[in-house]
Parts: C-alpha cells; structure tokens; sequence
C-alpha cells in the first residue's frame, strides 16, 4: 500500500544529517551546485537509477522500460529499488557520488531543489505542458520547472456500496457539497453506522483546506499562509463532523489508516487515493465500493495530490543520456505500460481518455487533477509539518485557531530560518 507515512522531526534531523549537510545544516552542496559545470562524458553512457518501487510488478515494469530504452539508445541503465529512498540519496549526496536519475517525492522536492542537488531540464521534455499543470507546479521552484512527473494519485471519497444501501441511500444521495455530505452523514448515523473514517493527517484531512481556498504556504513555497480565514473554515468544519460523530479517525475504529477501517466496513466512507484498490484487493476482495470525487468546499472543489518525479543529479556526467532516458519513461505508451503493471496514473493529460476508458474506476482520481493542490513546497519544512499533523490528531479537543497560530508561526521561522 502507497499510502503516506509521517515524518518525523527525527527523520528531519536524519535528513539533514545525511543529505544535506548543506546550505541548511553547514557543508556539501551550496545553492550554486546545480548551476556549477560538470564535465560531461562523451559516448555510451551506463547510467545509475535509484527508485522507491511499490513491490516486484513496478521493480520489474521499471527494469523492462529500461532496458527497451538502453537496447534503443545504445546506453546502458542500472535499475536499483531502494531500501529507504531517503537515506540511500541523502549518503550517496553526502558522498558526491549520486545516481544519474532517480524519484523525487513531490514532498522532498523542495529540500533537493533548495540545495543545487537537482538539475533543472523539465521544460527538455517533450510537450512539457501535456503534464498537468498541477503536478508542474509541484515541481517548479523560482520559475524553473524541474523535473518530469512520473505520475500521480489524487484523493477522492470513497463509498461502500452495500453499507450505502443499507442507509437507505441512493446515488442521487453521493454528497457534492460540504453541505451535503453533512446531510448524507447524519442519514448514515441515525441507521447506527459510522459515516466517515478520516485520516488524522495533513495528507487528508488537507484537502478540506483545499476546498476553502486555504493552504499552508503560499504557491511558490515562499510564505507562511496557515493562519487564514480560509484554512479556519475548513478546520472548523472537520472538528465538526468529529464532534459530531458523523466522522470518525481511524485509531477511534481500531485501524491504523482509513482505508483499514472501510475495509472492516467499520465505516461507509473514507477519503484515500487510488492505491486503495491494491488494498482492497488483497485484504478485503469482497468489498463493493465506488470513488467519487470529493465535495466541494466555500471555495469549490478541491483535493490533494501525491506523486514523484523523475529526478536528474546536477552533478551527473550523462545528463544529455538521463534526459532521453526520462523522455522514454513519461511517454504516453509508456506511461500507460506502467499502469497496467502497478495501477498508476499517467502524468500527462494526452493520456486521460485511454486511461479512464481502460480503469473507468479511477476517473474520480483523475479528474482531481485538474484542481489538485500539491504538497508544502519549501526546504525544511519536515519537523513543522509533522507537528501540524500532532497538531490535527487532537482536532476534536484543540481549537483550530490555536492549531494554526502554531502551524504559522512555526511555517514562518522554517522559512526564514
């Protein structure tokens, strides 16, 4: 299962310890190295690609895709699936020796980008504007667009078909505004079922921000934006629906994620991304359920988006060879190729109507693309992150605004700091 974990303060620490011991921490890459000159070797080149695979079906997709590429160009390429992504790039940066290309969570983005460790070659791809243009957004930093989307999960909501029914609900019933879903869960709880599992994180309960027109920082990653208006509504609305017992955190439905408890039809609904299918066909293969795109909030529809980008080191000597090597992977074909094998969705937006026609299931997950807000893009954002998430664990007995003063104040000294 791909769903997010959090981070930690500790893990930051680590990070920075091992990674970037850098513009941030002290010594290595300084905010210059991405721009520096690196000697570029002629000929063949043999590259090195690090990757933070799901299991064996995206080890082995990935593997094949490049060794078509390496049989087509005359190169050769390297495949390794990582342990810990993090910490095997953070060791290999510190040593100056890092792969030629590798993923980049959309959620370390800024912390690569931030240090020179990343090259920026986004706009070298073909057709960079067939990538949605929120996953561009994600990874753009001081106007440059740096690295091509791999591809992407959304959030959507998530309904137990038979429970469904059996609250006397219909599909003309499926909330499309806050208002509704309200509605639809009070419905749900007088039949003595519990509406809504909800993810105690950012990572979900998010996307309500989202719907209000709010987020943690300003678009370009420069400014703390988490004491709003906007961001009050939405907490004020999720601390409602828990107070209320019209939803319900996954730790209150003895689960340890959301998708956990609607599996167990502990609840008719939840919130997760499309690697809820994974799950639901290992560990309850009998659940009927159908995605639907979330409702929308004040401000209109909104969601979250989680994805990875093909990364490419600035010190690499073969960047011209991991360009094409990238061009290769976001193909459409190939794209397509990749969610056949491990139940991904294409980044570029040529490739919506094959996708959708082929996993009509997904739609709901691919629609969101279009109003998706990406995660925090700012460097050193991971212990403040963490604590906002310590933060919405305790919604239900701390006042949103005290939240949020916590999570501003915090925001502003990791950016300036």
């Amino acid at each position: 299962m791909k769903r997010r974990h959090l981070r930690t303060a500790a893990l930051a620490a680590a990070a920075c310890g091992t990674l970037f011991a850098s513009a941030a921490c002290g010594s290595g890459f300084d905010d210059k190295a991405g721009q520096s000159p690196t000697t570029q070797s002629s000929g063949p080149a043999s590259l090195q690609i690090l990757i933070g695979s799901s299991g064996d079906a995206e080890t082995a997709a990935v593997k094949d895709a490049a060794a078509a590429w390496a049989t087509a160009s005359g190169n050769t390429a390297t495949v390794t699936p990582a342990q810990d992504l993090t910490q095997q790039l953070g060791q290999a940066f510190a040593g100056d020796n890092p792969p030629d290309v590798f993923y980049v969570d959309a959620a370390r983005f800024a912390d690569y980008a931030s240090v020179g460790a990343l090259e920026p070659y986004g706009d070298k791809i073909s057709n960079p504007d067939d990538f949605y243009e929120s996953l561009r957004t994600t990874f753009t930093r001081d106007g440059k667009f740096y690295c091509a989307p791999k591809d992407f999960s959304t959030l959507a909501l998530i309904v137990n078909d038979d429970l469904w029914k059996k609250a006397g609900l219909g599909e003309s019933d499926v909330p499309a505004t806050w208002e509704q879903l309200t509605s639809v869960a009070e419905k749900i709880k007088a039949k003595g079922l519990v509406p809504l599992a909800l993810g105690d994180t950012r990572d979900r309960i998010g996307a309500f921000m989202a719907e209000a027109g709010g987020w943690i920082t300003s678009p370009d990653g420069k400014q703390a934006t988490a004491d709003t208006p906007e961001n009050l509504k939405a907490l004020d609305y999720v601390r409602s629906m828990l107070k209320g017992g019209l939803a319900k955190y996954p730790k209150k439905l003895d689960s340890g994620w959301g998708g956990e408890a609607f599996g167990k039809a502990k609840s008719v609904m939840t919130i997760e991304g499309n690697w809820i299918k994974g799950a639901m066909k290992a560990d309850y293969p009998d659940l009927k359920y159908t995605a639907y795109e979330l409702p929308a909030g004040p401000k209109g529809k909104g969601t979250l988006s989680f994805t990875n980008c093909w990364g490419i080191a600035a010190k690499s000597k073969h960047k011209e060879q991991a360009i094409s090597f990238v061009e290769a992977m976001t193909k459409v074909d190939q794209q397509m190729a990749f969610a056949r094998a491990f139940g991904v969705m294409p980044s570029r937006q040529s490739a919506k109507e094959q996708f959708t026609k082929e996993f009509p299931d997904d739609t709901a997950f691919v629609n969101g693309a279009d109003y998706a807000q990406g995660p925090v893009n700012a460097p050193k954002m991971d212990s403040v992150l963490a604590d906002f998430d310590a933060g919405l664990q305790q919604l239900d007995t701390t006042a949103p605004k005290t939240i949020l003063a916590r999570v501003q104040k915090n925001t502003e000294g990791a950016l300036t700091g």
